[in-house]
């Protein structure tokens, strides 16, 4: 139905994009990146989309690149004349250029997601969103909450893993994060109030990587239903908040107490529109990212093995009832180059868009102001030059000084790194823990394929059979 809609309104639009692509097209430099803009409207939309929904974006990329032997090549995606930017030296250049030569740029399918990216310019968005994170993200802050997703954790598995023969661990790993995350943003317990948000956030998910028609019955006019009645709930829970004493120490706190350069409160709107933002980045990305680490050390049990090995001698370190500590994170370094290679091979999200502030010249080729850029985690961490053997799942690449600068970056990079790098890491590590320290695990789908849906994710949501180790710890 969805297709039948889009290629409706291709149809529509051709005559008009045909002769706009004709009139456009003699103001284009001569010396633009090597490719082509594809069909008038759709550009490469339909084909980009294919090899990401088959699980493997890298292709797209790695395809053209090697057709036209260039780092840049330009291509046509979303509508959107597009300059895909690859490698470690692109890497670089975008971050270091960020409000100087490129800006943050939203997708015309986020802006109506999230409309509030439309209310002031995306540089602005970012500064004001990176200023009230940053000292909430920070290390020292988020210290606090590990005996707190380690508590989480533990009664998570006893719910839904002790007990089991067999799980799907997308679904549980979501189930988790979801958990966690309105806990330390939002200080919600409730299973029933938690579970009607994760619904809603289920929808919402699934239209980030939709066909952007809004017509009723899509699932994009879904996904913006379930944003605004997300909207509604986080409020009500934020006029709530404002009744409430004592005030608990989470992020919806953090943000009612900042004050703007002129001493002005967020308003309620405002808040809520970045938490939503947060939960959703968060939510799925984390989900993603440990799926995939659940995913290899099935795989690999020689990895698994040394993971193991970690994590027990740390479980027999606490005394019964103890939790998770700060220094027991720190103890967990095989864990993470582990979970690292995992983001490595499989990016929790593909990349990200640019916008040309100005006019300018890279690597000789020029890019002319208002088009867009696209840099991809996949074209440097499946790139042969960057990461030898790039198919080999090998934790040992980040012991010692680790990746050379700008090859791996699941985090993105410069002014705009994600702030939530290590909320991210505390949150994957307690998961590893309680996991690894109670099962080993089979895949009971060997070759399940790898799908991207908005990040890679298995198929079938990655059923596993569980085997309760014999020990205690």
């Amino acid at each position: 139905m969805e297709l039948f809609i889009f290629f409706g309104l291709i149809l529509f639009t051709l005559f008009v994009s045909v002769t706009l692509a004709y009139l456009l097209s003699s103001k284009f430099p001569e010396n633009l990146p090597p490719g082509k803009l594809g069909w008038p409207y759709i550009g490469e939309s339909l084909e980009y989309l294919k090899t990401a929904r088959k699980g493997h974006p890298e292709k797209f990329i790695f395809d053209r690149t090697t057709k036209y032997s260039s780092q840049l090549f330009k291509t046509s995606i979303l509508a959107e004349p597009t300059v895909f930017v690859c490698g470690a030296s692109a890497n670089k250049f975008l971050f270091s250029n960020d409000n100087k030569l490129v800006n943050i740029w939203f997708p015309e399918s986020l802006k109506k997601l999230f409309p509030a990216t439309e209310e002031s310019s995306p540089d602005k968005e970012s500064k004001k969103q990176k200023m009230t994170l940053s000292n909430f993200l920070k290390t020292e802050s988020l210290t606090r909450y590990i005996n707190m997703m380690d508590s989480i954790a533990q009664k998570h598995f006893e719910c839904d893993w002790e007990g089991k023969q067999q799980v799907t661990a997308f679904p549980l790993a979501k189930k988790f994060t979801f958990w966690v995350a309105c806990k330390v943003f939002l200080s919600i317990e409730d299973p029933q109030h938690i579970a009607k948000l994760a619904y809603s956030f289920s929808v919402l998910a699934a239209g980030l990587f939709s066909i952007p028609v809004n017509i009723p019955g899509t699932t994009f006019n879904r996904a913006i239903k379930a944003a605004k009645e997300i909207r509604r709930e986080l409020i009500a829970i934020i006029k709530q908040r404002k009744t409430d004493a004592p005030t608990p120490q989470d992020l919806l706190s953090h943000l009612l107490l900042e004050t703007d350069e002129n001493g002005q409160h967020m308003t309620e709107s405002y808040i809520a529109e970045r938490i939503l933002g947060l939960l959703v980045a968060g939510h799925e990305t984390l989900t993603s990212a440990i799926t995939s680490i659940v995913k290899y050390l099935a795989d690999l049990p020689h990895i698994y093995n040394q993971v193991l090995k970690e994590q027990v001698k740390i479980a027999k370190s606490k005394k019964a009832g103890e939790l998770l500590e700060w220094d027991d994170i720190k103890k967990m370094k095989y864990s993470w180059n582990v979970a690292c290679e995992a983001m490595r091979v499989a990016p929790p999200v593909l990349g990200a868009y640019r916008e040309a502030i100005n006019d300018f010249i890279f690597l000789g080729f020029s890019i002319p102001k208002g088009w867009k850029l696209y840099w991809s985690m996949y074209s440097t961490h499946l790139n042969p030059e960057c990461f030898p053997e790039p198919e080999k799942f090998d934790p040992t690449r980040f012991e010692g000084n680790g990746p050379a600068p700008y090859t791996f970056v699941p985090f993105g990079g410069g002014a705009r790194m994600c702030p939530g790098q290590e909320y991210a890491r505390l949150e994957i590590l307690v998961f590893m823990h309680n996991l690894i320290k109670r099962f080993k695990w089979d895949k009971l789908l060997p070759h399940e394929k790898t799908i991207v849906k908005p990040g890679p994710i298995p198929a079938k949501g990655l059923p596993i059979r569980l085997l309760p180790h014999n020990h205690s710890v």
